[in-house]
């Protein structure tokens, strides 16, 4: 069944506004506007700390039990879906201004695949250890990018 027309559209205008830099305003949200990923779990400020090797800690560690649902903050075409060394299994979602949410740690994938678009508070994965998180706590990192770099997710986010 072919998907409804609004959904190709909104996925068809993200990938061209994405490759064309049509929008070149980033449009950030507001202050405790975005949803906690990863609902009734609390979390710190955990901004720019100091990781191994030097690297500073570009996102926020939100805790909670293996296999727990995360859920995506904003409404977006997926990126990527995929692994990497530090993240582990990842979601990359693309939002409005070029915003990139990134969900790292992941156990496993919920079903999403690549240019899917997904709405806000959309299952995309499940709280794990990949990656270099491999035998810590399981967690989800949830980090927010626009093309001018990272930005601290705390202050948008609503701290449950």
């Amino acid at each position: 069944m072919p998907k409804p027309l609004p959904t190709i559209f909104l996925t068809l205008a993200a990938l061209i506004t994405a490759a064309t830099g049509i929008f070149c305003f980033y449009p950030m949200p507001e202050p405790h506007s975005l949803p906690n990923p990863v609902p009734g779990q609390r979390f710190a400020d955990t901004w720019n700390g100091v990781r191994i090797g030097g690297r500073r800690h570009q996102g926020v560690d939100i805790f909670a039990k293996r296999g727990t649902p995360v859920r995506s903050t904003t409404s977006g075409v997926v990126l990527k879906v995929g692994e990497n060394r530090l993240g582990g299994k990842t979601v990359s979602i693309w939002s409005a201004g070029r915003v990139v949410h990134y969900y790292a740690h992941l156990e496993k994938y919920a079903d999403v695949r690549r240019f899917q678009w997904v709405k806000r508070g959309e299952v995309i994965g499940y709280v794990g250890d990949s990656g270099n998180a491999k035998g810590t706590p399981p967690h989800l990192h949830y980090g927010i990018y626009t093309p001018k770099g990272a930005v601290n997710p705390y202050p948008l986010l609503i701290n449950d």
